[in-house]
């Protein structure tokens, strides 16, 4: 994800056959330079596309640099990206949006891409996101059972050495955005000695765990902000440009012989997928402590269980490697877990402290709450659980020293 190793929300694009009976929302443009160029862009693929220039607003703007425009084309609304080369690298967007194609899923085609400007013109996915259509109140068992579906197809195109790894590596840079963005800088905390040491011995354990399970395609946002519901009526699919092609290597990989992933045609219970630019090749465990642990929606443990165990029980059915141990599997999307919600707590103090973004620090409690409840399941981590609530001032029976198992 750009410019963190995550992005939070993507767009939210229309599909409507009519024109959009509201006013768009206006674009508001910081650079004129930047504006004359994207006017120049729209006005090189209005006739083609039949774009019509009253209908052009503002759909959303995401946790990176990138903005999303509607804009309604005669043969259906379209989204434009609006990401600048200088702080975005689309690249990524679409080969991935070509290999979730090419497994059958829903993601936006790409029709024209300005690579050097950071203009692309997008088919649409539909009017509401998964989130959007639910009620906090009651948990929609069948969207979640939709998601679990479109994420085993997912991992069954799976293939080594098409997306990046997520190794060692990366997931250290990830866990320590919390020490540095959240701890210290959020918090103004010092760590003492002794507990940099707990979190180094922490971090080492969750990376070994995280990586001791097999690994395919990993979203690495894969939420119910990033998933689309079909509407009933959907836009004409329209020709994509030559860069929505998979990206070399892909193709030999997903249509090797021998019984290989052959791509189905898109199935209706699928969801649209959307914020898949920063997809690597990582721990199965990850997409569903994504889904179930969610970065602004909070379950209760027996539905997450639930969903979990059927997630698990269809992966297994289809031969994905996610053993024959639910015990064990659970632990390990725990342990996943734990790892995701050090780092977006992180990420979220980042986008307060630098980026200017404070709305993501308000979900920081629900990260809090997921990190004090995986710790204390678990011996090993009660060291980290016992960390946390100091550096947040939470009080608890002093039962044990700090420092001490």
């Amino acid at each position: 994800m750009s410019p963190s190793p995550h992005t939070v929300p993507s767009a939210t694009p229309l599909s409507s056959t009519t024109a959009p009976a509201a006013a768009p929302q206006p674009i508001v443009w910081s650079d004129p330079a930047r504006e004359q160029r994207f006017q120049a862009w729209f006005a090189s693929h209005q006739a083609g596309f039949s774009l019509e220039p009253a209908t052009l607003g503002l759909a959303s703007a995401d946790a990176s640099f990138r903005r999303y425009f509607r804009v309604f084309s005669g043969r259906g609304s379209l989204v434009i990206m609006d990401a600048p080369p200088d702080k975005e690298n689309c690249k990524p967007f679409v080969d991935i949006a070509a290999l979730l194609n090419h497994a059958g899923l829903r993601a936006p085609k790409i029709l024209a891409w300005d690579e050097a400007d950071g203009f692309m013109l997008l088919t649409d996915l539909g009017t509401r996101t998964m989130m959007q259509t639910i009620d906090p109140a009651q948990p929609p068992l069948d969207l979640y059972l939709h998601a679990v579906d479109t994420l085993v197809q997912w991992q069954l195109a799976s293939a080594p050495g098409v997306l990046p790894p997520y190794d060692e590596a990366l997931l250290r840079r990830e866990l320590e955005l919390f020490p540095e963005w959240y701890i210290a800088r959020h918090r103004n905390f010092t760590l003492d000695a002794p507990m940099r040491k707990t979190l180094d011995d922490t971090f080492a354990l969750l990376i070994q765990n995280n990586l001791s399970w097999p690994s395919v395609y990993v979203h690495r946002d894969f939420m119910p902000r990033n998933l689309m519901v079909p509407d009933q009526h959907m836009a004409p699919t329209l020709p994509a440009a030559q860069g929505s092609l998979p990206p070399e290597g892909a193709q030999p990989a997903l249509e090797r012989p021998g019984g290989g992933f052959s791509p189905p045609a898109t199935d209706p219970r699928y969801l649209g997928v959307l914020d898949f630019q920063d997809a690597v090749y990582g721990p199965i465990t990850y997409d569903i402590a994504s889904l179930m642990r969610d970065a602004f929606l909070t379950w209760e443990e027996d539905f997450c269980l639930d969903v979990t165990i059927r997630y698990w029980e269809k992966a297994r059915k289809a031969g994905l490697p996610v053993g024959d141990d639910f015990g064990e599997f659970y632990r390990g999307v725990e342990w996943m877990g734990l790892q995701r919600h050090l780092k977006i707590a992180g990420i979220f103090a980042r986008l307060t402290l630098r980026d200017g973004k404070p709305k993501y620090l308000a979900d920081t409690p629900r990260f809090i709450d997921y990190i004090r409840s995986t710790c204390s399941r678990y011996i090993q981590l009660k060291p980290l659980l016992r960390l946390v609530e100091k550096v947040d001032g939470i009080e608890v029976p002093n039962v044990f020293a700090f420092g001490r198992s």
